[in-house]
């Protein structure tokens, strides 16, 4: 091996710990998402239905590398490699010695296009480091399989190989330790000699460092037969509590481990010194609707951060020492969004006119010797913009224009089409998904309200997800193609369970269910007031469901002569469409939600194109989705009909109370009066659900009803008996 000196680290662990290298032989056949030891990538993609044996690796991106980190001299390494539309571009397979400076094995600037062959190249024997490097994307991806490095010939005459435990530490590695204040703890090495000829000398053991002085030699072995182990003993006797660092250095003779260094990281008590001061100066930049990143300066002679978060007021929650908090986790009123040695971070789930708060907490030590700094944390706020919609966007729309819905066309079509295979890792990873405990993320079903828990990366086939197109891909009159970009659009993709939710929707319009076959958390599927089997999606999901169809039938009417009008018979076994009026008063009842308007902004930055009934809820009565033409007239003759049948009063009779309730929206104020218009009673009341009356005092007759919405007002007679 080629001797490389590390600097002193802290890493995270309890009692001892090693960098994870792979053994050798050590291969991948990307058969399952679970990185195997050593190997480390910077993005989870693969192509499910392809490779030499599916699935394969995905390289899709400028920058995209894998690398594999291994404890011995390598053998051949052999994989298969194809192209995938490539052109122009350069992947490299590349190795190094320490990681830091690499040399090219082979380049790959024509991969063979779609088959998969079988190359293999032969590492240098001092390599412990193989990379695949997407270095230059022009077009096209890079499909990798099957890849393994086989052990090399053996070792040198006499090789060291240090352990505490099973754990083995590496030359220029890190080991942590603790004993009570004055106490002496022996410390047992295994010193190995992994050669197979000769013996292994050790010819002096030193310690040095800023405490060396509570460290001491209890035991060293001067030679080491060949394939056999000898135990160092290092007795640690802390004077001080606290952090208490030295260096073991251990004099050999293995031509290129010599010497082998230990860096020992000692706790005098249970925790690690505290730190003394707090980082400072939290900066907020790129603050989005769907994103932000936070900066701050940091404190001189600490290990870490911890950073909480939380939505609309300030923190008051304090991590506990001896605690190491993983994203997601809470802490107190707070959310953990991240903990490590950065100095900035970009949280998750971030929507739009959101007022966000931010606690920094430095802290020392690893495990449970870790101990927070805290008092007086580094705070800071930002609030997200209500909106990313470029200004003058929709300068050349109007809604009074006999163009309208070709205008509107025209604006959000063409843009830059997105791929169906990566949604996974662009709209749930990025935006979609949450934080929740134990470095895990929670995705919605937008049907049902269920939260789907996983671990990164998220994975549709074992989540039992989908990713459901609102407007059914079997309505599209480009179905059943699967290429093109209407099947593809994020803006009306959401992530669904696919056998409770997706599959039970199927193919059947949107409605509102009165009598019940089935539910599913929130959502339902039965038959609508008229006997049509529909599906009821929760409230939540209503209007962006609505707003995500009518987007797909106005961004693709007319390509290639298509009409994208709402059907009007789906099928044979469904001999009926999907009612725009539902969907209108969805849309403007359920008005776009904070969340609603950052997924539009973001998909924006993915498309270059936005859904235009998200920013203008409005638009929608302008145009008759029966057959995607204007509608001059607007939503006020649908609405005040909508309206009139969404008024429930009960019980009509009434005599000691009465219920009012406008379906899907709220009731702002309410007015009784007598038949000859005179006001019985009137009241605001800001926006209930259901208002309830007593009608006890009110005398026996006929009167008139009526509240008022959002939307406009309705009124009813009502008897009192």
């Amino acid at each position: 091996m080629k001797k490389i000196i590390y600097s002193l680290l802290l890493v995270v662990l309890t009692q001892m710990t090693g960098i994870a290298q792979a053994i050798l032989p050590t291969s991948w056949s990307f058969s399952t998402t679970t990185l195997p030891t050593g190997w480390s990538e910077t993005e989870s993609v693969f192509y499910t239905a392809s490779g030499n044996t599916p699935p394969a690796k995905k390289f899709d991106s400028t920058g995209d590398k894998m690398t594999i980190y291994f404890a011995s001299n390598a053998g051949a390494l052999t994989y298969y490699l194809a192209g995938n539309s490539f052109s122009g571009g350069t992947f490299l397979v590349e190795e190094s010695a320490d990681g830091t400076t690499w040399t090219t094995l082979r380049s790959h600037t024509a991969p063979p296009a779609g088959t998969y062959t079988l190359y293999t190249d032969l590492p240098n024997n001092l390599t412990r480091y193989i990379r695949f490097n997407y270095v230059n994307k022009v077009t096209g991806n890079v499909g990798l399989d099957d890849v393994n490095i086989a052990a090399g010939a053996a070792g040198p005459a006499q090789e060291i190989n240090v352990k505490q435990g099973t754990t083995t530490i590496v030359n220029g590695g890190n080991f942590v330790t603790s004993s009570p204040v004055s106490t002496m703890s022996p410390i047992t090495f295994t010193v190995e000699n992994q050669g197979t000829v000769d013996a292994l000398t050790i010819s002096n053991v030193a310690i040095t460092g800023a405490n060396a002085a509570d460290f001491t030699v209890g035991s060293a072995p001067t030679s080491v037969a060949a394939t056999s182990t000898g135990n160092l003993v290092i007795n640690f006797t802390p004077s001080a509590a606290g952090n208490r660092n030295a260096i073991i250095t251990i004099t050999n003779n293995d031509s290129d481990e010599n010497p082998f260094v230990i860096n020992v990281l000692g706790i005098g008590g249970n925790l690690a010194t505290q730190p003394t001061a707090q980082p400072t100066n939290m900066q907020f930049t790129n603050v989005k609707t769907y994103r932000l990143t936070a900066s701050f300066t940091p404190a001189t002679g600490v290990d870490g951060y911890l950073v909480l978060r939380k939505k609309g007021s300030a923190i008051t929650g304090v991590p506990a020492d001896g605690t190491v908090y993983k994203r997601g986790d809470i802490v107190g009123d707070a959310q953990v969004v991240f903990s490590g040695t950065a100095t900035s971070f970009t949280p998750n789930n971030i929507i739009a006119a959101t007022g966000y708060y931010f606690a920094v907490y430095a802290y020392n030590g690893p495990g449970t010797f870790r101990n927070y700094l805290e008092t007086a944390p580094l705070t800071g706020n930002v609030t997200t913009p209500a909106s990313m919609m470029p200004a003058g966007y929709y300068n050349g729309i109007n809604t009074a224009s006999p163009n309208f819905v070709t205008d509107l066309h025209n604006l959000v079509n063409p843009h830059i089409e997105q791929f169906y295979s990566n949604y996974a890792t662009r709209v749930v990873a990025l935006f979609a998904a949450r934080d929740t405990t134990d470095d895990r993320r929670v995705v919605t079903c937008v049907y049902s309200g269920e939260n789907k828990i996983y671990t990164e990366p998220f994975d549709f086939t074992t989540a039992g997800f989908s990713r459901e197109h609102t407007y059914c891909h079997s309505w599209m009159p480009t179905n059943p193609a699967q290429s093109l970009p209407e099947y593809n659009d994020y803006h009306h993709l959401f992530p669904t369970n696919q056998n409770s939710a997706n599959g039970v929707r199927s193919n059947y319009p949107l409605g509102k269910v009165v009598t019940v076959s089935s539910t599913y958390l929130g959502a339902k599927f039965g038959l609508d007031a008229n006997g049509k089997m529909v599906y009821e999606p929760r409230d939540e999901h209503k209007g962006d469901a609505a707003r995500a169809m009518m987007y797909e039938a106005i961004c693709y009417n007319g390509v290639s002569g298509n009409n994208w009008k709402f059907p009007s018979m789906i099928s044979s076994s469904i001999p009926y469409g999907q009612d725009q009026y539902i969907l209108k008063q969805w849309a403007l009842t359920d008005l776009p939600s904070n969340w609603e308007i950052s997924r539009n902004d973001f998909i924006d930055s993915l498309q270059d194109n936005r859904n235009p009934f998200i920013d203008n809820p409005e638009y929608i009565c302008y145009v008759n989705f029966s057959n995607m033409t204007y509608e001059s007239n607007g939503c006020l003759a649908d609405l005040e009909e909508q309206l009139a049948a969404a008024f429930v009063m009960y019980p009509n009779p009434a005599k000691k109370e009465l219920f009012l309730h406008v379906d899907a929206t709220t009731i702002l104020d309410f007015t009784i009066l007598d038949m000859q218009g005179r006001i019985v009673r009137t009241e605001k009341v800001n926006g209930l659900s259901v208002v309830k009356l007593n009608t006890e005092s009110i005398q026996a007759g006929p009167y008139v009803v009526k509240v008022t919405t959002p939307y406009g007002a309705v009124q009813q007679t009502l008897i009192i008996e």
